[in-house]
């Protein structure tokens, strides 16, 4: 699976909201200045996620964005789908390359097969897990790491 840079710039700005989720509304210079994305470019992709019912704004001084529901609540799943298109439907029943030898149509069922298991493994993996399991992730990460401070002597 391959996340295009607008799928893995909108899963960085919602882990950034995921952990701050108790404490309410990130402004979006905030997030753009700690993943490194263009804010022109967030503001975009905040806004199709606060349109897919993910987020909520808030305007004015005190406004930003926070998280439509608690990270539990929101399956990579669901994200992957509404950022990326990802888990589109299986292939049409019949839709093979015929014409390319006498077991072509074998062939090209054995393949599909192999792609729908590959599909079904991804939407159970990705079904189960929350931005919550994503967001504990990354702080196990940086614990093991030491929080990636840099150190001046």
């Amino acid at each position: 699976m391959k996340l295009s840079v607008r799928s893995e710039y909108a899963l960085r700005a919602l882990m950034v909201l995921g952990e701050s989720y108790e404490q309410g509304v990130v402004r979006i210079q905030a997030i753009s200045e700690r993943q490194s994305i263009p804010k022109r470019f967030l503001e975009q992709i905040l806004n199709d996620l606060r349109s897919g019912g993910f987020l909520e704004s808030r305007r004015g001084v005190g406004g930003g964005y926070r998280l439509a529901r608690p990270p539990q609540e929101i399956t990579l799943a669901a994200l992957m789908h509404h950022v990326q298109g990802l888990l589109p439907p299986d292939p049409l029943p019949g839709a093979t390359h015929t014409g390319r030898g006498q077991h072509a149509g074998e062939v090209d069922r054995a393949i599909q097969s192999v792609v729908k298991e590959v599909r079904d493994a991804m939407r159970a993996v990705l079904g189960k897990l929350t931005l919550a399991d994503l967001c504990e992730r990354a702080r196990k990460l940086r614990r093991e790491t030491g929080g990636g401070v840099d150190y001046m002597i």
